[in-house]
């Protein structure tokens, strides 16, 4: 198939392009960007004027709980979620049932996800066997079968030699060790951030030494192994500020955090709201503001959604029993927009945060529009304002902490390979 976008702003981070501009996708492959394209008449017209063209979003952090929790999500609700939401590619994280710790369960989702997926999946393999922290899982093995990085996710890894076998083996992988950095230890029994809040609610907290301890941990590991360690889900002032020291030494450390970490604060949990129970827990406003800090001044590299279905049964409880985690891959991209009417981001580095970045970290060919790149393609609508509405959400959960809220700005069409697969509010 042939297509030919037009009259668009065409945003490229990875190419340093803010320019209108067209594009011509022949097949799967971007064949031209440059002004004036004319159509040939077999090529489908898209009218962009208007419009935010940019690099197929990618989210390097999410749960699509297929196999063996599919009442929560599965690959084909996850990824009609992720197109909805402007994203072309999505990686999932192994804590499925069985565990992604071997390669029968990285081709049972390469192949669930090639029959039905509508984006691309990439699945990341487990570090330790069934996520135990004890023994190494059968790295080599997922690397060869699809696994893009390792990560017990979910769970810390509390033995440090584990840990440190870990980064060591990855790297003859050449692959990220993304961790998940909390202490059980002083996490143990916690619900919600510790603080005003968690005493007023009468709710056990979760200290933010709990993080912050094991992100400094992680950091001497990988200091000290030479490997490339990649910190999820960043929530707290001191990890920030850990890991920009950390980078200023030359470790090879990058790191993500989420929508919610930027934009809530424990107080969304007043009320016993389940759906602002998350783990890392949502922290304070000074953490929120050296979470933009860290996103201004590159200390954070990427943004992910840490997308986490849960079906009703586990969040309508009482809040210590409720599931931790929160939807997002729908609400990402205009949450991530305001960063850019606030003035803590450009526009391209906004973008960036969300495409070539997370490319770079796994190596990926794509979050590119060059020419002979994969044609996956976002089309955002940065002036459309909607309402969260959670039963007009393509997630099979509807466990958001942002439903009824206003946004402002969503991708009106994602382009996978060359084929258009939402438009407008439909999965095509």
């Amino acid at each position: 198939m042939r297509m030919l976008i037009k009259n668009g702003r065409v945003l490229d981070p990875a190419n340093n392009i803010d320019d209108s501009l067209d594009i011509f996708i022949e097949g799967n492959i971007i064949k031209k960007v440059a002004k004036g394209i004319k159509a040939e008449a077999s090529a489908k017209v898209i009218d962009a004027k208007g419009k935010i063209v940019a690099p197929g979003l990618i989210d390097i952090h999410t749960h699509l709980r297929e196999p063996g929790f599919e009442y929560k999500e599965t690959i084909r609700t996850g990824t009609m979620a992720a197109a909805a939401g402007g994203f072309t590619a999505i990686c999932c994280m192994p804590n499925t049932n069985p565990i992604n710790d071997n390669r029968a369960v990285t081709e049972f989702i390469l192949s669930k996800s090639a029959k039905e997926g509508i984006v691309n999946v990439l699945p990341i393999g487990a570090i330790t066997k069934g996520s135990q922290g004890k023994a190494l899982a059968e790295i080599s093995d997922m690397v060869n079968a699809g696994c893009v990085a390792i990560s017990d996710d979910g769970k810390g890894v509390m033995d440090a030699e584990v840990m440190r076998r870990g980064l060591e083996y990855t790297k003859a992988f050449d692959i990220p060790v993304i961790a998940h950095c909390e202490d059980a230890n002083l996490s143990s029994g916690g619900v919600m951030n510790e603080g005003f809040a968690s005493t007023t609610l009468g709710l056990r907290g979760i200290p933010k030494a709990a993080e912050e301890v094991m992100v400094v941990r992680d950091i001497a590991l990988a200091e000290l192994t030479g490997a490339r360690l990649h910190i999820a889900h960043v929530s707290s002032a001191g990890s920030v500020e850990s890991i920009r020291t950390a980078k200023k030494r030359g470790v090879k450390v990058t790191c993500e955090t989420c929508p919610h970490y930027f934009t809530l604060t424990e107080d969304a949990v007043i009320g016993y709201n389940t759906n602002a129970k998350v783990n890392p827990p949502l922290r304070t406003k000074e953490d929120v503001k050296a979470i933009k800090e860290g996103l201004k001044d590159g200390t954070i590299d990427i943004i992910a959604s840490d997308h986490a279905p849960h079906a009703v049964h586990e969040k309508e409880i009482e809040f210590d029993y409720a599931s931790f985690g929160m939807i997002g891959l729908e609400t990402s991209l205009p949450l991530i927009l305001n960063l850019v009417r606030e003035g803590v981001l450009t526009l391209k580095d906004a973008i960036a945060k969300a495409t070539i970045n997370p490319a770079r970290l796994l190596k990926l060919k794509k979050g590119t529009l060059s020419e002979g790149a994969d044609a996956d393609i976002t089309i955002i609508d940065p002036e459309s304002e909607w309402v969260v509405d959670v039963n007009n959400l393509k997630s099979k959960s509807k466990n958001t902490a942002f439903a009824g809220m206003k946004m402002k700005g969503r991708a009106v069409m994602t382009i996978v390979g060359g084929k258009i697969v939402y438009e407008t509010g439909d999965i095509k």
